[in-house]
């Protein structure tokens, strides 16, 4: 069989062979974070017409899971979209601190009835330890963004933006008062979410009761029908 190797005039690469993913790639990601690959996306971006992706965070309490990973992964391809698009798009990615799992965590590590602020100490602190385990994770999926500035809600600033904002709304008159019910856990002292409460199966029969009209209102009744009287007992 003739070797045609040597009539071959092909470009010479620095490529190896050998993918190797399972060793390289983990390189590359160190890389992007390191060099400051997004600060300097940042620089280069200045005075493009601005992109904002607003990211709803996710809640600080355990690893990440596969729906954090396809959350945060088809976010990072939008905002790398858009960048390539000739935006200026950051990406600041944030965490929720605060909430009843949390406060449960922190039962079963340490007990209950501990002093108000020895709980809020206890749950920021476990808080903390969370978001750095995700963070590093999110990383090491390849996310860019700043990575070393995000938004916690449990930051302090952000509390007072928070009151300060709430404030503009009702200077402007867009708050009302009403009533609603809420769901209240007796043994939290605190409000439910409708996603933590539990409904238990339950068959009844519905009943029908029926009262008669009242003279009294009669007229109005007939008026709101659009009728100049009724007709008979309602």
């Amino acid at each position: 069989m003739a070797d045609y190797r040597k009539t071959l005039n092909l470009t010479d690469t620095p490529f190896p062979m050998r993918g190797d993913l399972a060793r390289r790639e983990p390189q590359w990601v160190a890389d992007w974070q390191n060099s400051g690959l997004y600060e300097r996306i940042r620089e280069v971006s200045r005075g493009r017409p601005r992109f904002v992706l607003h990211d709803g965070p996710p809640y600080a309490n355990g690893d990440i899971h596969i729906g954090h990973a396809v959350n945060k992964i088809l976010k990072d391809i939008i905002v790398r979209a858009r960048t390539l698009a000739g935006f200026d798009a950051p990406y600041v990615p944030g965490w929720d601190c605060h909430g009843l799992p949390i406060e449960h965590q922190i039962e079963k590590l340490h007990g209950k009835h501990l002093l108000a602020d020895r709980v809020r100490a206890l749950c920021r602190a476990f808080a903390g330890e969370q978001i750095e385990r995700q963070k590093k994770d999110f990383i090491r999926l390849g996310v860019l963004g700043a990575w070393q500035q995000p938004y916690l809600t449990m930051d302090f600033k952000t509390e007072a933006d928070e009151i300060r904002t709430l404030g503009r709304i009702l200077d402007k008159g867009y708050l009302y008062q009403g009533l609603k019910p809420v769901n209240w856990c007796l043994d939290c002292g605190s409000a439910l979410a409708e996603a933590e409460v539990e409904y238990e199966d339950k068959i009844s029969a519905a009943i029908d009761v029926a009262f008669e009209v009242h003279p009294n209102p009669a007229a109005k009744l007939a008026r709101a029908c659009g009728l100049t009287h009724l007709r008979g007992p309602a």
